[in-house]
This record gives structure tokens, C-alpha cells and sequence, in this order.
């Protein structure tokens, strides 16, 4: 068997079949049929496909092996077909190689390699869908329905380092209101001079504790809106509230504390589940991935990690930085090493 081989040409496959957010149905029916062909017995909620370890016992720890099967859409910059797998020296070209199919094909061929051995522990494989949305028809789903999870990997492409650390998110939306009135004549109330004072005090504003791992608690204004045409007094500001949490700050913390000091603007928060995750330094994952010379580090980005109670680490191949960008590729060497160093780890 050439699991290397069967990660590529999965890979290839699941590129050449689209499967943006809520989209990923026809993704899902390939990664079930090939799991069939290969023995695992898959099961299968909604768009997410997931296999048990066939001596499976509940009186060992379990490692869960996740990464999704959603992609974000394709950017209007792409220079190739980004539906087109497309192979160029080392590198795999295609929409969703590096996020997160280089980790989803690679964690699924080293379960594949860890059923054949006796292993101390259960494992269980989980393709999630919904990823790159949070959607409720994701890993929420599906995390009812495993077994009791004991510590998971999550397949994001981190250069195979592990991110023992993530920022949560809240998305808020604000509201300022005025009264509308004639441009021309001293009529009105204008929202968005209503809204102004808020918005520089939470531009302004920094939250105290920041973490080693993470950094600050961050909050950026990334969208506004307000008016009809130029010479009517807007009587309505609307803005969004991107809200990045570290460990020492919930989400439903910093929402009260930013409707107790925006004064003259309305908040509502869309949701607080998205809480920032870590896992301890002291766990023997994380002091396994130490041992094989991998640095711990925090992540700014946001995974399925969010939605899991139980302790989890990212680790996958590919770079971040190639994520959600125009000739996403993932390079054949890191799918190869990938692998690798999955088996050194949970050997």
C-alpha cells in the first residue's frame, strides 16, 4: 500500500469536486466511497463523514483526527482554474489543497496505518463540513454523536508546528440612531456623528491582560454603513465589530463591557460560541510534539478547534498564510512529511 499515493490522488479528486460551505455534498460522497472502498466502515451526519476504530473500547483515551472538507469560494484573482488539480514540480495546485485538504488526506491515511497496529488507545477519523462558516450543520452536529473524545488533531495547515493556542471570534453588530432631515438647512440628527465617540474609544481601547500564546485581545471595526444620498441627514449607522478573544477574556464578557461603554450605540452579538481554545502544556501531545523538536505556538486564525470541549492541538501541512488566496497550492514534500511525522508523533 502507498498511502502517500492514496492522499495525492484523493486530494485531486476532492479539488476537482467543489465543495464551498453548505455546499459540500459531492465532497462528501467521495470521501465516503473511498473510506468504503478502503475498509473503514464510514458513517456519516449531514455533509460530515467520520469512521470509529474498529476495536473500539471505552475504557481507553480516544484521539479524534479532524480537518474539513468545506473551502471558502474562489477569489476573482485566481490565475488557473482553482477546480483544475494542476501539479507543477512539487506543488499541488487547486481550491481548498492547502485548507484544508493537505491535513484532511494526510489524517486520513495515518488512521488507515494505525488500524493495521495495536495502539493503546481508540482513534477515530472525522471530515467535518461547515468549517470555514462555523455552520450549525458542521462538527456541532456531529460531535453528539462520537464516542468520548479524550484529545484531538485538527489538520489546518500550521507547517506541521504545533498551535496549542487559538483566538476565539465574536462577530458584533452596532447600531447608532439619529433623525433624518435636509442637508441643506440644520435639520436632524446624523448617526454617524452619533456613533463617532463610540467608534474612537473602541479603536482606542486595549484590554489589559495579553497572552504569551496569543497575544492581545483584539477589536477591529471592519464594515459601515449609513445614508441614501447626499443631502439627507442619515437618520441610521450600521458597523460590524470583529472581536478576536485570547484565554483570559470570554465572549460574553467583552460584549457587556463594550455595551457598558458605548453609550449611544446598540450591540447585539450574532453569537458568543466561539471561544478561544488551548490545550496545556504540560499534555504528553503537546510534550510529544516538544520531544520531536516542533514549537508550540498560538494561532490567530479560527478552526472547528472553537467548537470542541475537550482539549485539542492544530497541526497540518501547508503554510496559514496560503489560506483563502488566489493559486492556493499545497507542496507533495509536505503531504509526504505530513504523514510522517503524524506516525512519529502517535506511535
Amino acid at each position: 500500500m502507498n498511502f502517500e499515493t492514496d492522499a495525492i490522488e484523493l486530494l485531486k479528486q476532492l479539488i476537482a469536486t467543489p465543495s464551498v460551505s453548505r455546499e459540500e455534498t459531492r465532497a462528501a460522497d467521495l470521501l465516503e466511497a473511498r473510506m468504503t472502498e478502503w475498509g473503514l466502515q464510514p458513517r456519516r451526519e449531514g455533509n460530515n463523514v467520520w469512521s470509529v476504530c474498529p476495536d473500539y473500547d471505552e475504557n481507553r483515551p480516544t484521539l479524534l483526527l479532524n480537518a474539513h472538507i468545506d473551502t471558502v469560494k474562489p477569489v476573482s484573482s485566481w490565475t488557473r482554474d482553482p477546480f483544475a488539480p494542476t501539479i507543477e514540480d512539487d506543488r499541488l495546485y487547486g481550491l481548498g489543497a492547502n485548507d484544508c485538504g493537505g491535513g484532511l488526506v494526510s489524517l486520513l491515511q495515518v488512521y488507515r496505518i494505525f488500524l493495521s497496529q495495536p495502539s493503546q488507545y481508540n482513534i477515530v477519523f472525522l471530515a467535518s463540513a461547515e468549517e470555514e462558516v462555523s455552520g450549525k450543520d458542521g462538527i456541532s452536529r456531529v460531535l453528539p454523536l462520537l464516542p468520548e473524545i479524550s484529545v484531538a488533531i485538527v489538520g489546518e495547515p500550521t507547517g506541521m508546528q504545533p498551535a496549542t493556542a487559538e483566538k476565539g471570534l465574536m462577530v458584533i453588530d452596532g447600531y447608532a440612531h439619529g433623525q433624518s432631515g435636509h442637508a441643506a438647512r440644520n435639520e436632524g440628527v446624523n448617526a454617524i456623528y452619533e456613533a463617532l465617540d463610540d467608534l474612537l474609544w473602541l479603536r482606542n481601547y486595549q484590554f489589559r491582560k495579553a497572552s504569551p500564546l496569543l497575544g492581545a485581545t483584539k477589536m477591529s471595526v471592519t464594515m459601515v454603513e449609513a445614508g441614501t444620498q447626499h443631502n439627507v441627514v442619515p437618520d441610521l449607522l450600521h458597523f460590524v465589530i470583529d472581536v478576536r478573544t485570547n484565554e483570559y477574556y470570554k465572549n460574553e464578557f467583552v460584549f457587556e463591557f463594550l455595551r457598558k461603554h458605548m453609550k449611544k450605540c446598540e450591540l447585539k452579538a450574532r453569537s458568543f460560541r466561539l471561544h478561544s481554545s488551548s490545550i496545556p502544556e504540560s499534555h504528553p501531545l503537546v510534550k510529544r510534539c516538544q520531544e520531536l523538536g516542533m514549537t508550540p505556538f498560538g494561532s490567530p486564525t479560527l478552526s472547528d478547534q472553537a467548537l470542541m470541549s475537550f482539549p485539542s492541538l492544530k497541526l497540518g501541512p501547508g503554510q496559514s498564510s496560503r489560506s483563502h488566496s488566489a493559486d492556493e497550492y499545497i507542496c507533495l514534500s509536505e503531504i509526504r512529511e505530513a504523514i510522517e511525522t503524524y506516525v512519529k508523533l502517535l506511535a
